[in-house]
């Protein structure tokens, strides 16, 4: 088994802004594993939030070489466990690892993704489409942009019940909105009262992570469902989000992969939450995968690739209507 990698800058049709960043270029890191005749890819995106860099993500990888290349591993459940303890401060590396490895996988087992995993892919939820922080005419002119029927809207601004009066104007579509982590708690509740009036279905991470007896409050106050991402980052998170947020959002790039990602969206199910998966800005290869599992969820963000001037991969083709899979096995997902 040959470990292979590649870095890319992702660059942005718009500058990119939420609470705490914004960005116009996302490098990422596109890993690729080779063996037995087939090639799976995998990726994963820095994060200065979270402290991940191409450095200390390929360094992880140098680290477990060894151990991957020998080849004494199966399945990528075998593989994810294996590699528990040297990427446990790690997660963007081992879930760019994880994905190529059920890539290839898949390949060799002769089946797509969503095939091995008996998923219909008919089943897929409509992604939303991120509007990031702007004025609000640019806002308006990038919703305007891209006609979709969910539009996902970022806030944490001193304007952001304004903001989203202004945008129900111009559309009929769903919103979403997400303060990463912007908002006390009186705020979220206040806010959630004219929100729902606005035609939201729910508010993504009001409240810092640690912010537990807010969430409480949140929880139960609010006119609208309440969705954890930062506060529910590993399988561990899962547990604590229930009773405090009606449903969380995997990220797999947090999480570690697919693997332990399927495992968070099966416990959180078993809890009675409602569950997605979201994404970076991700090239269609992270996107991709995304899609083989979004057959098991209630909600899915897998936008990111749309938000690209250009795009080094190919992989889905997404409308509103439905989800394309490219056509070979696998993730299927392929460097241009």
């Amino acid at each position: 088994m040959n470990l292979s990698y590649q870095v890319f800058d992702l660059v942005l049709k718009h500058t990119f802004t939420i609470a705490h960043q914004s960005r116009d270029v996302q490098d990422t890191l596109i890993v690729k594993l080779e063996g037995d005749g087939f090639y799976g890819l995998g990726e994963s995106t820095t994060n200065p939030f979270y402290g991940m860099t191409i450095e200390n993500m390929t360094a992880c990888l140098e680290k477990f070489r060894p151990v991957m290349e020998t080849g004494s591993w199966k399945t990528p459940e075998e593989l994810w466990e294996l590699g528990r303890e040297v990427f446990k401060e790690n997660p963007f590396a081992q879930c760019a690892l994880d994905m190529a490895a059920w890539d290839w996988f898949s390949k060799k087992e002769g089946k797509k993704l969503y095939e091995y995993l008996k998923l219909d892919p008919n089943k897929i939820p409509t992604t939303n489409f991120t509007i990031g922080i702007d004025t609000m005419q640019k806002m308006v002119d990038k919703m305007k942009e891209v006609h979709w029927p969910i539009y996902k809207i970022k806030l944490g601004t001193d304007n952001d019940l304004e903001i989203i009066r202004e945008l129900r104007k111009h559309t009929d579509s769903a919103f979403r909105i997400d303060a990463n982590c912007a908002w006390t708690a009186e705020q979220a509740i206040r806010n959630s009262e004219e929100l729902a009036k606005l035609g939201v279905e729910f508010m993504e991470q009001p409240l810092g992570k640690d912010d537990l007896e807010g969430m409480k409050e949140v929880y139960k106050h609010s006119k609208l469902p309440v969705m954890a991402d930062e506060s529910c980052i590993v399988e561990s998170d899962v547990k604590k989000c229930h009773g405090l947020f009606h449903a969380i959002n995997v990220k797999l790039v947090k999480a570690g992969g697919i693997t332990p990602g399927l495992r968070m969206i099966r416990e959180a199910k078993s809890l009675g939450m409602k569950t997605m998966v979201g994404c970076m800005t991700e090239s269609s290869v992270g996107i991709t995968a995304i899609a083989h599992i979004a057959p098991l969820l209630d909600y899915v963000d897998m936008d990111g690739a749309m938000l690209l001037a250009k795009d080094p991969a190919r992989g889905i083709t997404i409308t509103p209507e439905k989800v394309t899979f490219p056509e070979g096995n696998g993730i299927g997902a392929e460097i241009l």
